[in-house]
This record gives C-alpha cells, structure tokens and sequence, in this order.
C-alpha cells in the first residue's frame, strides 16, 4: 500500500477521483452550497484517514496540482480575448471596480486583525486572501505569513465567493454582467470566475480580469503594510 500512496499518482487520481465526485452531487442537489471543492475537501481527508496514508505521500501528487495553478490562470486570458471589445469600452470602470473590491477587502481583513489582536505573522498570511493562489503565497511569505494558512483562507474566500455569488448578485439586483463579472473575480479570484463563467461568457471574462488586475493592485496595497 506504501508502494501505492508514495506515486505522485496516487495524489492525482485521488484529488480527481473526490473532484468528479463533488461535481456529480452538486449536479444532484443542485444547490450552488453545494460546491463540487468543498465537497471534495472532506472525501480526501476522509480517504486519507481510512487509508492510514500520510499527508506527505498525498502532497506529492498536490504538488503536481498545485503547478498546473498558474498556467490554468493564464488560460483565462482566452475569454478575456473574446471580450476585449467589452474590456476596452468599460476599462476605467473595470479598473476603478477593482480598486474598490481590493482596497474593501485588505482594509477590512487588517481592521480584523487589529480588532482581535492578531499578530504579524498571521495578519500577513490573512491580508491576500482575496487573489490568486500563486500571488497571495509569495506576498504571505514576504510579509512573513505562513503559506498554509494562506492557501487555506484563499481557498474559502473563493468557495464561499462561488456559492454565494449568485444570491448576492440577486440581493443587490446586479444586472449588468461586466459589474458582476468584476465583483467576483475580485473577491474570490479563480474559483469564482469557473462560477462567473458559467453565469455567462462577459461575466466569466470579466472575472479573468479582475482576477489579474486585482493581483497587481493588492501588491501594490501590501507593499506600504
């Protein structure tokens, strides 16, 4: 069995094997809560508890997941490329948009922090919950957050940005798919534009955007923290 778990494969297949499973109950109950991610979270952890398998045999095929992140993110700029007649008649408001989400989203999370006496190190690794995987690590681990903890607040800002997305968009009557778009790709980065792309093709490339222009900025933002 150690010769199984030990293969990067064994992560694979395991972290595809959950992911279908999530996508095979979310088209079940058809709930957006029912998040195809967050369902898979607990099979594997249920898995490698049953199993006996360690968390360092199973990373090794993560690790293989984990890279093909950024490429994936790049691959946005596909529909982004389909869109850019829309991108360049609203680019001021796409950009001030993003502004905002950024500037609501750090200014928050450090007013959070500050609240509850959170120290440095996790104050840091908190503050870039809102972009990209790849950009929110190495701005955690230079303001000298820990990366896990990191990884993990990104992956629930963006969960709960994909479930949510829609109720709120409701709740708020946005109507207009560029402004929705943006508003979910600045606040929960890659996971909610696979959501946005699926409320339609502008909303999905406007979240790739913002998803990259939220990134420069929230750099930026942390540079003077």
């Amino acid at each position: 069995m150690d010769a199984v778990t030990q293969s990067p494969l064994f992560g694979i297949a395991l972290s595809a094997a959950a992911f279908s499973a999530g996508v095979w109950i979310n088209r079940r109950v058809k709930l957006s809560v029912a998040n195809p991610i967050l369902i898979a979270i607990p099979l594997v952890i249920l898995c490698l508890l049953l199993t006996g398998t360690p968390l360092e045999h199973y990373q090794r095929g993560g690790e293989v997941i984990n890279m093909l992140l950024s490429p994936a993110t790049v691959a946005l700029a596909l529909s982004i490329y389909r869109q850019r007649e829309i991108l360049r008649e609203n680019f001021l408001p796409v950009l001030l948009g993003c502004l905002a989400g950024c500037c609501a989203s750090v200014g928050s999370t450090l007013a959070l922090c500050r609240l509850f006496g959170l120290d440095d190190a996790l104050t840091a690794s908190l503050l870039p919950k809102s972009v990209t995987t790849p950009i929110a690590v190495e701005l955690s681990r230079q303001g000298g957050g820990v990366a896990a903890v990191t990884i993990v607040v990104v992956l629930f800002t963006g969960i709960a940005g994909a479930a949510l997305a829609p109720a709120m968009l409701r709740l708020l009557r946005i109507t207009d798919p560029v402004a929705a778009g943006v508003a979910i790709g600045t606040a929960s980065h890659g996971i909610g534009t696979a959501r946005a792309l699926q409320l339609g093709k502008v909303q999905g490339a406007m979240s790739g955007v913002a998803i990259g222009v939220s990134g420069i900025i929230t750099v930026l933002l942390l540079t003077f923290w």
